[in-house]
């Protein structure tokens, strides 16, 4: 008998059904049933069933529709509060078409927020509550009071400060100072703005001067208006530029090229257009978002319990404690290993990556779902030495008994070990206690294969999710003490050494410790080295303090003494430049004392430096062994203070949500960003539910049982679930575009494996020009990401030296498992096409060499030609250097592309760090980047004798110039 269907997925997947027939349960007994549009929101919804319940008994007895709330079985089997009645019911999908009539208990606003939050991180907040956690419920106290107040800081700002917040502006990378190099000398010619005010249909033209600052374009605009609206005097402190079309606003802090607008304008000679905004409608903008989010924070702050009173515990000293540290291994639990295997377990001390004492090993056990060892496992350790940051690391393996030996060999027989698992705990808890008591550590399960990476020190230090399919270790923590024992605070300690050894420097050792320093790769080194270093660690401080990893990597943290010492030192440490700070947030430096000094070093990053290295900080929160740590303040205070890197930091971390291991972290963090951001959710959610429906679209083109056409995609598009959906949201890309109108007519899907949707925008602020994003699901765009990021950051230091290689580090965002979004780069196309419809034969395409520079001709006529060999000279010779550094490989003519302005870049980063193809054990690699023919051909303007430009494009790669155009 074939096994029975449950549930509605089918039929909430199929695609021309309208309507469906839903039960509803009212609280006075009675049941109705009607059909329903799968468009239909939750609020329509209720209002039918309002108008069918008229004709039946005991409608007297139902009371205001607003004091009722639906409820259903969702997908995951969990009964779900649908307080979010905007929602429609074919994006609630119940698990069975019935909704359940229910009165409202509890604050409904909060109720609502919990709701909404949940929706839109992918993780209902009643998960956090379920762990019974007291970490994890101190950490959302704390962090929820954090946030809560900076929101309402923020609300206090005044407008200028609010508005820097919610609208940072985008700046060119540049030299410094603004004015300096060729960049005045080039730019003395005046340029004209498009200004408006707002709630004016009427527009003028001024001419500025690029390195004018706003506020003397402001200035002029108000003259102007005097004179043509004949209006009451302004300020132009009132006032402030908007950017049409765009969430920015343009301050009087910089010069006009300085802006990325103005700049892209100047390059492209098109005139800005900008507009006046009154600081009343600013505000006005701030008392709204003022009034939405005040109302939820003080119904939070009133039914908040206060503070209980700390107990006084009786407690001893660890540092008092000489005994060695030890566990007791007890049993196993769901283990799952062939019969005649022996089970074993491996134990290991870490302090980040330094192993502090040798591995322990348990007995061997028979083989069985849940092994016995009920064995103590003494460390080579004693207590009072464990450092804070102490890391207990297991392994489960299973040894194999070789009875054959080995054809052609006289070896005796030998054990081989399958991994199994392994999980990590951290020695003291995130009060600094000692742990005791006994514990379950839920495994994950092993990759490596070989003995010596059974441990996995750089792996997490939560427990599997999974608990009822993994593997599971009990283990216990020795009692001690009859009292708690804690880490004792450094700062109350004064009866250690604090400076170091006062020691005279002799004229070899302060060379040899030059020699140390001066070279950039020592990671290793031996022990003459290590006590030379530590012996001279206060010359290090005061001469060479950039290598302070170099110190922190031979500080014998098993040894209690060196340790504050260490951690003393750091104390009177000269800030590191952040880029060097960066270093020490590696896992190999966990202590706190090192976090902190790291932090205090990072809080000088202004907000666009910090956007270029906020995806390593995210993926840095991995190595954190406790939930509440400095730098998940430090990242929640910068988002706080800037939406755009908010925007960023809640998309990183969204992405991975589905990642089991930082599944709890990163929820919890987005719930402490959204709690301070309230006014974000909003923009955050239509994001989301766009992102929801290009899933829907992605796995609507994929499974497709007959070969769909383009033509299927955009009817499916004109629905108005989906235009509504699509359509008036801010670009997950860039917060700053607003994708106003989704153009169905333009959207396409494209050929490749993972059918890629083409997405268009219309563009109110440059109707000729249409915005296009590229979903793609399927892929894994985190690698990409990365790439595009290096280039990025190799464009902002080249710029800032006075290079512009006309590099387009276009838009990429991973949004979730393996799926995300890529920016269009409007009027480009790939070398093989070009190459392919300038070709008679497809066969020779390739070796037309005339094709692209032909191609660049007849988009760029008479004068403007010259110009587009520019760009490409110029793009050329960054893309050359840029994947000559990050070794990116498996380059050819489908993947490099140019713009009809002559700009060319490179997409599709698959294989990069020298992570090369090969074919039968040979590297296709030949070359270390790419230069063709047909390129230099184009270099040379088609002239064969013409040596001068190629010559040109060499230098840009060996030796940039120090002063070049950057408009």
């Amino acid at each position: 008998m074939p096994p029975g269907k449950y549930g509605m997925q089918e039929e909430w997947e199929k695609e021309g059904v309208q309507e469906i027939m839903m039960d509803f349960l009212l609280p006075t007994g009675i049941l109705l049933k009607f059909p329903v549009s799968r468009n239909d929101t939750i609020k329509s919804i209720k209002k039918m069933v309002w108008k069918n319940a008229r004709s039946e008994a005991l409608f007297c007895g139902l009371g205001d529709p607003d004091a009722y709330v639906f409820t259903c079985i969702n997908q995951t089997a969990e009964r779900e509060e649908l307080e979010e009645e905007s929602r429609r019911i074919n994006d609630v999908r119940p698990f069975m078409c019935v909704l359940r009539l229910v009165a409202r208990e509890g604050d409904r606003a909060e109720k609502l927020i919990n709701t909404q939050i949940s929706l839109l991180i992918g993780k209902g907040l009643h998960e956090f509550e379920a762990q019974k956690n007291h970490e994890v419920n101190e950490f959302r106290t704390k962090m929820c009071i954090f946030c809560e107040e900076k929101a309402q800081e923020r609300q206090m700002l005044p407008w200028q400060q609010w508005m820097e917040y919610n609208f940072p502006c985008d700046l060119e990378p540049c030299c410094t100072p603004p004015h300096s190099g060729s960049l005045k000398s080039k730019n003395t010619k005046k340029f004209f703005i498009n200004v408006k005010f707002e709630a004016c249909d009427e527009s003028f033209m001024l001419q500025q001067d690029p390195q004018d600052h706003p506020v003397a374009l402001m200035r002029s605009a108000l003259k102007k208006k005097a004179n043509v609206f004949r209006s009451v005097r302004q300020e132009p402190e009132d006032y402030t530029l908007q950017v049409n079309g765009r969430w920015e606003y343009i301050y009087g802090k910089h010069p006009m090229c300085q802006f990325k607008y103005i700049f892209s304008c100047l390059r492209n000679g098109q005139n800005p257009h900008l507009t006046m905004v009154h600081h009343s409608t600013i505000s006005k903008f701030q008392e709204e978002q003022g009034q939405m989010c005040s109302q939820e924070y003080k119904s939070r702050s009133l039914s908040r319990p206060p503070p209980l009173p700390l107990k006084k515990l009786n407690t001893s000293s660890l540092w008092s404690i000489t005994e060695p540290f030890y566990i007791h291994l007890l049993q196993g639990s769901r283990v799952n290993a062939d019969e005649g295997m022996k089970l074993v377990v491996q134990a290991g001390l870490f302090h980040g990556s330094e192993l502090l004492c040798k591995v322990v090993t348990s007995s061997e056990v028979t083989v069985c779902s849940e092994p016995l060892w009920d064995q103590r496992l003494e460390f080579d350790i004693n207590v009072a030495d464990l450092p804070r940051m102490s890391r207990l690391c297991f392994a489960l393996y299973a040894v194999i008994e070789k009875t054959k030996k080995p054809r052609g060999t006289k070896k005796k027989n030998k054990k081989a070990d399958c991994p199994i698992a392994w999980v990590n705990t951290m020695v003291f808890d995130y009060k600094d206690q000692l742990k005791t008591g006994e514990f379950l550590l839920s495994t994950w399960p092993s990759v490596p294969d070989d003995k010596s990476e059974l441990l996995n020190p750089m792996g997490t230090v939560e427990k599997n999710p999974n608990v009822d399919s993994a593997a599971g270790l009990l283990i216990r923590f020795a009692n001690i003490r009859p009292h708690p024992l804690y880490y004792p605070p450094l700062d109350k300690i004064n009866d250690i050494e604090r400076n170091g050894d006062a020691a005279s420097v002799t004229k070899e050792e302060y060379m040899k410790l030059k020699e140390i320093m001066d070279n950039k790769n020592y990671t290793e080194f031996f022990e003459d080295e290590k006590e030379l270093l530590w012996h001279l660690r206060t010359e290090v401080r005061d001469r060479y303090p950039e290598n302070l990893s170099k110190l922190l990597l031979i500080t014998k943290w098993n040894k209690r003494e060196d340790v504050v010492q260490m951690v003393n030192l750091l104390r009177n440490w000269p800030d590191l430049p952040a880029i060097h700070a960066l270093e020490l947030l590696d896992y190999s430096f966990p202590d706190p004392a090192i976090r902190s000094f790291t932090i205090r070093c990072l809080r000088k990053l202004s907000d666009d430096e910090l956007l270029q290295y906020l995806i390593q900080l995210v993926q840095v929160l991995k190595y954190e062994s406790y939930l509440d740590c400095d730098l998940t303040t430090f990242l929640l205070e910068r988002a706080l203070s800037n939406r755009r890197i908010g925007h960023f930091l809640f998309w990183h971390l969204r992405s991975e949500i589905h990642v089991a291991s930082v599944t709890l972290r990163f929820g919890l963090i987005l719930e402490a960003y959204c709690r301070g951001n309230i006014h974000h959710i909003k923009l955050l959610t239509k994001q989301n539910e766009a992102l929801s429906k290009m899933k829907t679209l992605s796995d609507f083109v994929k499974s497709g049982s007959q070969k769909l056409t383009a033509e299927d995609l955009k009817l499916c598009i004109r629905q108005e679930s989906y235009l509504e959906a699509l359509s008036d949201l801010l670009s997950p890309l860039n917060p700053s575009i607003i994708l106003t109108e989704i153009c169905a007519d333009k959207c396409r899907f494209m050929d490749s494996k993972m059918k890629p949707l083409w997405l268009m925008y219309k563009n109110n602020w440059a109707p000729e020009d249409m915005v296009g994003i590229i979903f793609k699901k399927g892929d894994d765009l985190r690698q990409d990401m990365l790439t595009l990021q290096m280039i990025q950051l190799m464009e902002t230091l080249w710029k800032r030296e006075g290079l512009d290689l006309r590099m387009i580090p276009y838009g990429c965002l991973s949004t979730g498992n393996k799926m995300g979004l890529i920016e269009v780069v409007e009027n480009s196309d790939t070398i093989a096409n070009i190459q392919r419809n300038n070709s008679n034969s497809a066969a020779t395409a390739a070796f037309n060499k005339d094709a692209l520079l032909n191609w660049l001709k007849s988009k760029n006529p008479e004068d403007k030609l010259d110009q587009a060999i520019e760009e490409f000279t110029l793009s050329c010779a960054g893309y050359c250097v840029a994947t000559y550094v990050l070794g990116i490989g498996d380059r050819h003519n489908d993947n490099i592309m140019i713009r009809e302005t002559g700009q060319l870049f490179h997409i599709d980063f698959g294989h990069f760090l020298g992570n090369f193809k090969r074919k039968l054990g040979i590297n296709r690699e030949r070359v270390p980047f790419i230069l063709t023919y047909d390129f230099v051909h184009v270099i040379q303007q088609g002239r064969t004798n013409n040596s001068e430009k190629f010559e040109r494009q060499q230098d840009c790669q060996s030796s940039p110039p120090s002063k070049t155009s950057s408009i």
